[in-house]
Order: C-alpha cells, then structure tokens, then sequence
C-alpha cells in the first residue's frame, strides 16, 4: 500500500561521467562516448560501483521498488535504442525534439529486431545484490518512433510496432531474470499526442503481450534540468486509462497538478510523482504527505503508489538522497494513519 519507488535514473557519480557535458549536451539520442569519464577498459567495474552506490541510497532511504539508477546508460532512451539490429551503426539520422529543435536520432536502415538481450546483464546485477523488489526500464515504442529517422518502414505506426516487438523480447528476458516491474518510458505521449492518439495504445499492446511481471507506463514532460514551465497539462491523458500496463505513472508535483488527476486514469493504479526535481530545497515528509493524501481521496491507497516526478539523473546525490529520504518518511506517515 502506497509503495516508494523511483522512476529509473539516479545520479551518477563526477568520477563516472563529465557532469557538465552529460548537461550540456542535452538528453543524447545516439551514442555520447565522451560521457564516460573511465577508460573503456576499466568502465564495466566502474559502472558496477556505481550500481552499488544507486542501490546503497535507495536502500538507505527507505524505498521499496528499486531500479538500478540507469547509471551505465547515457541517456534513458539511447542505450536501448542503438542496441537495436536495423539501426545504422554507421550513420546519424536526423530528428525533431520536444522542444521543436533538430536532433541527432538512430537511423532505421532494416527490419528492427533485438538482436541480443540490451538491459538483462544490470538487470541480473541488480537482482543479485538486493532482496527488495526490483524494477528495471526501457524506452517505450512510441517514443522510440518518434525519435528515429525511418527510412525503412512505410510510416511510424509500422515502426512502432516494431520496436513493441523487440521491447516485448526483452521483458520476457527480464521477468525471467526476477525482476518484478518493468516500465516503458514514454514523454513523447505528452509531447505528440495527435500522433499517440493514433496508434500509441496499439504499440504498448505489443510491447506487454503475454509477459509474466508487472509493467508501468511512465510519461512526461521531460527532466526538469531542461523543462522549467510545465503548465502545459497532459493532452494525452485520459485514453491511457485503457493502458494496457499495469500502472501508469505521471508527475504531479513540479507542474502542480490537481489531485483529482489521478482519478483520469481510473481503473489503472498509479505512481504518482510528488517530488518536485526542479526545486533545489528538499521536501518536507508532511508536504509528501499532503500530495499523498489528495491523491487518497480519489485512488484506494491499494491502487496508489508514490516516487520523484522523473529521473533523478540530472540532481546532486545528496539532494536525490534527502528527497528519496523525505518521499519515504511522508508515505510512512500517510500509511501509518492508514493503519
């Protein structure tokens, strides 16, 4: 009742990655090797202490459903999505942003298809080193199509279903692994949503056909580190209460949105975001507490789960520590008034 979790990314160390570069560069949709701040040869180990590190703070603070912070991934989206078999390994395509810029994307040159498990070796990492439930993430295939320059397939709905077949491939590798949560990011619903209207739904039926572990759709309005005015509201909000994942997982403390939002997604259960990331002061557990307890009054607690608005990726650790911290303290108090 009422469970903790993040949404994927946790702050990744200054000795792994150039914090100013992976800031400066924008969310990278193709491979960003200068990132890394380890030589190739010793980045395996250091994105395993790394991992211990994410999973030691989630751990500390209290949350229930852990990930593995994504700290061996640049972005949430480009590990994944150039892993892919019909993606150009030689070549960049060109693509549009949220934002309406240009962007560097993977070029679809073939038939997509996974051509080896992407996400299982963290996965199984994480799994081994917690006994708390586990969640692990990959880009949802509408966002995925809608990040790529496709010059394979007749138009995005065929793509899409594409990508839906290999993410399919890999949840089923995943809850063989035991993991107990899979989410699919997807903050282009928010961004796109004539086109999400048209086949999102379709594709994220594809992407969780027949798999044996929970899923949770998550979208948004992109990190807080590049998106400060998020009064824009969710235009693709209500048909995902005929989502076919078993959560749906929105953010709500940043943009400020009214409680009774989460009663648009009845009868999905819901991880509601109520840390705000672009706010630099920490949260009070009674002010987690508060968001928590409106929501309640429009979800069964039963139904209602709680975590950060987005990514942690683009915070200080010790600010992501304090507010994971406060997020736990406010759904104990709110539980604990429960019974």
């Amino acid at each position: 009742m009422i469970e903790t979790t993040v949404m994927g990314s946790y702050p990744q160390p200054g000795w792994l990655v150039d914090h100013e570069r992976l800031l400066g560069d924008g969310v990278p949709r193709v491979r960003n090797a200068e990132l890394w701040n380890v030589a190739t040869d010793q980045l395996a180990s250091a994105i395993e202490a790394a991992t211990l590190l994410a999973i030691a703070d989630q751990s500390e603070a209290g949350v229930d459903l852990i990930t593995d912070g994504e700290v061996g991934r640049e972005s949430y989206f480009n590990h994944f999505a150039n892993a892919l078999g019909g993606v150009s390994k030689d070549e960049i395509g060109a693509g549009v942003n949220r934002r309406g810029g240009t962007a560097d994307v993977p070029l679809v040159t073939g038939d997509i298809h996974r051509e080896h498990p992407i996400e299982l070796s963290a996965a199984t990492y994480l799994r081994s080193h917690t006994t708390r439930r586990t969640k692990v993430t990959v880009p949802g295939p509408f966002t995925l199509s809608q990040l790529a320059d496709n010059r394979h397939y007749a138009d995005q709905r065929a793509l899409a279903l594409a990508y839906a077949a290999a993410i399919n491939d890999e949840i089923r590798d995943l809850a063989a692994a035991g993991i107990d949560v899979v989410q699919l990011d997807e903050p282009y619903l928010q961004a796109n949503p004539e086109a999400a209207a048209s086949f999102a739904l379709d594709a994220l039926a594809v992407a969780v056909d027949g798999v044996n572990v929970e899923t949770c759709l998550h979208t948004c309005y992109g990190y807080a580190a590049y998106v400060n005015d998020k009064s824009a509201g969710y235009p693709f909000l209500d048909p995902l209460a005929e989502s076919p994942t078993t959560w749906v997982a929105i953010e709500s403390a940043q943009p400020d949105l009214p409680p009774s939002t989460v009663a648009r997604l009845a009868p999905k259960k819901v991880v509601l975001g109520v840390i705000d990331l672009g706010r630099d002061t920490v949260e009070t557990p009674d002010e987690v507490a508060t968001r928590i307890r409106g929501a309640l009054d429009h979800i069964a607690p039963q139904n209602l789960a709680v975590s950060p608005d987005c990514g942690m990726k683009y915070l200080p650790r010790e600010r992501a520590r304090a507010k994971l911290a406060a997020m736990v303290a406010g759904a104990a108090i709110v539980r604990d008034s429960l019974g």
